[in-house]
């Protein structure tokens, strides 16, 4: 009868369950979700192991004999070990309704952040967990703690890497020099690609090669890293030559070039802008522009960079001058001159 009793609450609350998902599945909030979702295996377990334990009261009260010792710690502990279950669910599955409504809406939620706060939970509620399923089972936490502490001393000797890995992640997480998603780079190592996955122990990388690099978090505390994710604009650093039968046009040339630059759309001109004549090489003079395009995103800064050089070079074909190219000017003695140097 018992045994059907806790059949029955089971199916209840199977129902009820499925009432309220439906409920909250109307409300944009993502912690309902999480939490009838997270509760439905859990709380299946602790009313089997409440029913259980009561069951087994009942036959030893009617029999006349004490309850076992064991069995009271066991359904404490296995109940815990439920509740921290349904702890840990929660944690993960309201990060990622976090994250799901966060590309749907495009509210601009950091993804590191939410998992890092996501780990940080978990690892709190298995060490939460464990403290209290020991305190249930008879052991002293002071006595456990000392232990921890002496026995922490000896792992960090160990385990010194991991650590400085672990600390790595944490700074990582912290100080956010990076997220998923965001192209980095070190010049110190040959490390440059898309972040994929910041962990505890390691981050990966992908390569623009398409191959993973997976970096220990501790080389970020020591090395130096480039996020040009973060720029606020793409630098065009170009030098031009024309020839120097061109000098008399160079003046007009580059005020046109700068003319240009100025009224065109795509170039920042709130930043340095720079068109100058600065260079008389082998071959050519030499002048050089120096601006900024308002797009950071790379494919569509080569076409702009690509629209600017083809106008440059309109320009200096308007006025009758030509790019120059490496050359050689051999000059050759008249014969008459060449016969009194051999006299």
């Amino acid at each position: 009868m018992l045994i059907g009793a806790v059949i029955m609450i089971n199916i209840g609350a199977f129902y009820l369950l499925r009432h309220i998902e439906k409920i909250a599945a109307r409300t944009a909030s993502v912690w309902d979700d999480a939490l009838i979702k997270a509760i439905r295996n859990p709380l299946t377990l602790i009313l089997w192991v409440a029913g259980a334990g009561f069951a087994i009261r009942i036959v030893h009260e009617h029999l006349g004999t004490p309850v076992s010792d064991f069995v009271v710690p066991t359904r404490n502990t296995i109940i815990i070990a439920a509740l921290a279950w349904f702890l840990l669910q929660l944690i993960s599955r309201a990060a990622h309704n976090i994250l799901a409504l966060n590309e749907a809406t495009g509210e601009g939620i950091d993804r590191t952040t939410v998992d890092a706060l996501s780990k940080l939970g978990r690892v709190t509620v298995i060490i939460a967990a464990a403290l209290v399923i020991l305190q249930t089972l008879g052991f002293s936490l002071s006595g456990v703690l000392a232990f921890g502490g002496i026995g922490g001393i000896a792992v960090g000797f160990a385990a010194k890497d991991m650590l400085a890995n672990f600390f790595g992640g944490l700074t990582i997480y912290l100080d956010r020099p990076f997220i998923v998603g965001e192209w980095i780079r070190s010049p110190d190592h040959q490390i440059e690609g898309t972040v994929e996955y910041i962990g505890w122990r390691h981050t990966r990388v992908r390569a623009f090669n398409k191959n993973p690099i997976y970096v220990p978090n501790a080389l970020f505390t020591t090395i130096v890293v480039e996020n040009p994710t973060r720029m606020t604009n793409r630098r065009i650093k170009e030098t031009i030559g024309i020839r120097y039968d061109d000098l008399d046009k160079m003046a007009v040339i580059v005020t046109e070039v700068k003319a240009m630059l100025q009224a065109h759309p795509e170039v920042d001109t709130g930043t340095t802008l720079i068109v100058n004549f600065n260079e008389f090489a082998a071959s050519s003079l030499n002048f050089f522009i120096y601006t900024f395009t308002k797009t950071v995103e790379w494919v569509r800064y080569h076409e702009v960079k690509q629209d600017i050089l083809l106008k440059v070079a309109a320009i200096i074909q308007a006025h009758g001058a030509e790019i120059a190219f490496p050359t050689r000017t051999l000059h050759i003695e008249p014969a008459a001159n060449a016969m009194q140097a051999q006299n």
